[in-house]
């Protein structure tokens, strides 16, 4: 005979009074806009009582403070509302320059991290623990102070063919473009909406093979666009030259860029590294055997096999990073690299409006690390698992 035996039904909440629950609810929100306003006019009479009225008419006036270093085009005589788009541009640049090297190199660290060579591996495990506990602020100031005692005082070093360094920076082979900059933002954002349109149209035929076709005839279409304009007006490469310890020609890389950009992507390689190993490790054994029984090479099953599969593991902590990288970009103040951040102390301090450029400061950093989060998190989603 066999005995049923009956779990124990987990016990139902007790009804509550939404009533109540309710009204309390309204009384914190009402108590919590009341202090808001109070803090408010207290904030607005006081600024009025010193002769600094509240208003955003200061972004208009003149910037009259020159940016060392520009991506976008940039005078005294602009705005400050177009030397805080400049001062966006650079902070844009960095951390996009520091999350693309930072994600190359935490992958090549993450998987050297779990080699079989304890060589390898400890180097790899030496690096991850250095960065990762040692400050940011700490490890950019190393930096260029290892800089300015490294390099000789006068001369030029040339560490690589067509490579100049010196005190007053790094100086590379510079491709000059046949067209203007506006020109050749417009030709990236077509071939990136090509690409997309033409995946798009692929994912309808469902079929891998069409839609690679379908992305590489987009991009085989677009290069040689690029090569018909190209052999029209030509691409040009200048050649930096040494002109005593300064240089002449080919695109310089200030010490304060390269210390930032060197700074950033050490510590953020060491997070990714660590990342990039718990999402290989989070791959099952299995799908690594049944990848060498196909007689898969190792960087074979690293990238056909292991890779893939990690995305949906690695992705959410990755897009935390990329998110630090926005804010760490701020650091470089203490180098003296002109960012957004730089710009708006100078713009508050010349303006004397310190609550809206906070507010302008929260609101960018708001806008830009919420655009990156729903991107990636969108993606995230395309690459999740669907149940049917």
């Amino acid at each position: 005979m066999v005995e049923l035996i009956e779990h124990p039904r987990k016990p139902a909440p007790l009804p509550g009074r939404p009533g109540k629950h309710l009204g309390v609810q309204a009384l914190a929100l009402g108590l919590a806009a009341a202090v808001l306003v109070v803090v408010v006019w207290t904030t607005a009479s006081n600024l009025a009582a010193r002769g600094i009225p509240l208003g955003a008419d200061f972004l208009l006036d003149r910037a009259g403070f020159t940016v060392s270093e520009t991506l976008l085009p940039y005078t005294p005589d602009d705005s400050n509302l177009w030397a805080i788009v400049v001062g966006v541009g650079n902070t844009l640049f960095v951390s996009a320059l520091v999350s693309l090297a930072s994600t190359l190199l935490g992958t090549l660290l993450g998987v050297a991290r779990i080699s079989d060579n304890p060589l390898v591996s400890g180097l790899a495990l030496l690096w991850i623990e250095g960065v990762r506990n040692t400050p940011p602020i700490l490890l950019l100031i190393f930096l260029y102070t290892l800089w300015w005692q490294a390099l000789p005082a006068t001369g030029v070093l040339h560490p690589l063919p067509g490579v100049l360094a010196s005190l007053r920076g790094v100086a590379i082979p510079a491709l000059i473009f046949p067209w203007p900059p506006t020109t050749m933002l417009a030709a990236l954002l077509a071939a990136g909406a090509l690409v997309a349109t033409a995946g798009g149209l692929a994912g309808r035929f469902g079929r891998d093979r069409r839609r690679w076709a379908l992305t590489v005839a987009a991009l085989l279409v677009l290069t040689l666009a690029v090569a018909a304009a190209a052999a029209r007006r030509g691409f040009a490469v200048n050649l930096p030259q040494a002109a005593g310890a300064d240089f002449r020609g080919g695109a310089v890389i200030t010490p304060e860029l390269f210390t930032i950009l060197a700074g950033l992507t050490l510590y953020t390689t060491g997070f990714i590294a660590e990342i990039i190993r718990t999402g290989v490790n989070a791959v099952p054994r299995a799908q690594w055997e049944a990848a060498r029984a196909l007689g898969l090479s190792p960087p074979n099953v690293l990238r056909l096999v292991v890779l893939p599969q990690m995305l949906r593991v690695i992705l959410p902590p990755m897009t935390s990073q990329y998110i630090n990288v926005v804010k760490n970009s701020t650091l470089a103040l203490v180098v003296g690299y002109t960012d957004f951040m730089t710009v708006m102390g100078t713009v508050i301090n010349k303006t004397s409006h310190a609550i809206e450029g906070t507010l302008v400061i929260v609101g960018v950093y708001l806008t830009i690390n919420l655009a990156m989060s729903a991107t990636l998190n969108w993606y995230n989603g395309q690459l999740a698992v669907k149940e049917r």
